[in-house]
């Protein structure tokens, strides 16, 4: 299974940032706008999951999640991937204690790790993806643009494992376990 570890905005965030969104989604047909229901931060991303070491992945990453306690985020500031110049990925960063975020994601890396699971990607480096873009691009004048956004701050207090389903037609993100931070699950 292709699986990730993700923080995800609380529906106001999500709505107040859909609302900026929305009337610069038709201005670029080269950007493939990321659907609102997929907005997330990513901790760890699992390219795959044996349907054998799922119930480990989802006890270690409650353990972890226990051990953890919630923290405040944000959204602001904008990037690209791999750089503005010629981007496959346009992005928001985070704002808040992103640090507490950062330590949050090598943990889950690291239960994910210890359940046997292949854990993928190089340094954390957390964003909220806003699009996608088939050939490179210079995206200069978007991130002008988003640079001026700044979401509602908001208290991460759970982490949602998610399974991602590929293929024909649009992808599909469907939560396995959701499991709180600071506290007993």
């Amino acid at each position: 299974m292709r699986m990730f570890v993700a923080v995800r905005p609380p529906e106001p965030v999500i709505d107040d940032l859909d609302r900026y969104v929305e009337p610069r989604r038709e201005s670029d047909s080269t950007l493939r706008w990321s659907r609102p229901e997929h907005w997330h931060v990513t901790l760890a991303f699992l390219p795959d999951v044996a349907e054998r070491d799922l119930d480990e992945l989802t006890e270690r990453l409650a353990d972890t999640g226990t051990a953890g306690a919630p923290f405040s985020l944000g959204l602001a500031g904008t990037g690209a991937f791999p750089n503005p110049a010629k981007a496959k990925v346009l992005w928001l960063g985070l704002t808040g204690q992103v640090d507490e975020l950062a330590h949050l994601a090598g943990n889950v890396r690291s239960a994910a790790g210890r359940a046997g699971t292949q854990v993928e990607g190089g340094p954390y480096r957390p964003h909220l993806t806003l699009a996608r873009i088939g050939q490179p691009l210079d995206v200069t004048r978007w991130l002008r643009i988003f640079q001026t956004y700044e979401s509602p701050t908001w208290t991460a207090d759970e982490l949602v494992l998610y399974r991602s389903h590929l293929g024909h037609g649009p992808s599909r993100y469907e939560p396995v376990a959701t499991l709180p931070l600071g506290a007993t699950p």
